[in-house]
């Protein structure tokens, strides 16, 4: 079994990745949408899917704190679970086919289990292993500056 390794940023989430993926694909399926749904359906179904890896970026930069990093991909399910609401609701008013919502369904639910992963091991997210580099706490208030020699 290959060693996986350390995330360093969001984007090395493969939770990240499937969200961003998923918000390209629906993005790309609602151009068929009717004009009319414009700003009600294509609106919100873009809106949710895209929101989902928003919050997964953010929770990442929130994982100092724990419960901030729960609290915001909680979010991130929220919006995927909505996602599937929409996409439910395209399927009801026939703009997608039932293979083209079972796919889609299918992703969002991949999206969850991994989210649902994530959350119950926070805290290995959350305190950064002792081989990772830190920054040491600095002295940021200069008491006076250096004269610049000129020559003149």
């Amino acid at each position: 079994m290959a060693k996986l390794e350390y995330a360093t940023s969001f984007r090395d989430l493969i939770v990240y990745r499937k969200a961003r993926e998923l918000s390209l694909e629906i993005f790309r399926l609602t151009k068929r949408f009717p004009r009319e749904e414009t700003y009600s359906l294509t609106d919100q179904i873009r809106r949710s899917s895209r929101s989902a890896g928003a919050q997964i970026a953010e929770a990442w930069a929130k994982r100092r704190y724990e419960k901030h990093f729960v609290s915001k991909l909680t979010d991130s399910d929220g919006e995927q679970q909505e996602t599937q609401h929409w996409i439910e609701t395209a399927l009801d008013c026939e703009y997608i086919s039932q293979e083209e919502a079972n796919a889609l369904l299918e992703k969002c639910t991949e999206i969850g289990r991994l989210l649902g992963g994530i959350i119950a091991k926070a805290e290995q997210f959350c305190n950064p292993s002792p081989y990772q580099a830190r920054e040491e706490q600095a002295n940021y208030f200069v008491a006076s500056l250096p004269t610049l020699k000129t020559d003149n």
